[in-house]
């Protein structure tokens, strides 16, 4: 059974950085896509950003390009997240996914079937 886990949420003002980690447990992630996803109040959950666990390709939402950078640490099975020049905008619940995603639906939330809890992101203007 696959189990994410995430942390490192928290608030910030506008510009500042935080880096969120997902720690990936149950099986081998070899052929997964893993992938952060957030939801703001009243709003629908959307792609931020993902990448594929055996070669590194990398994914990213417009909104976070030049400002968010995902990676892996094989050894630790952990994603993180390295948001920078946070802006107000970003505030959301950031939730970890993985799944085998095809590479040209990477950015489709249904298209991931195991999911963390979530971790809050406030950035104050």
């Amino acid at each position: 059974q696959v189990q994410l886990v995430e942390s490192g949420g928290g608030s910030v003002q506008a510009g500042g950085s935080l880096r969120l980690s997902c720690a990936a447990s149950g099986r081998t992630f070899s052929s997964y896509t893993m992938a952060w996803f957030r939801q703001a109040p009243g709003k629908e959950r959307e792609f931020v950003a993902a990448i594929n666990w055996s070669d590194g390709s990398t994914y990213y939402a417009d909104s976070v390009k030049g400002r968010f950078t995902i990676s892996r640490d094989n050894a630790k099975n952990t994603v993180y997240l390295q948001m920078n020049n946070l802006k107000p905008e970003d505030t959301a619940v950031y939730s970890c996914a993985a799944a085998r995603v095809p590479r040209t639906r990477v950015m489709i939330r249904t298209q991931y079937n195991n999911w963390g809890q979530g971790t809050q992101v406030t950035v104050s203007s």
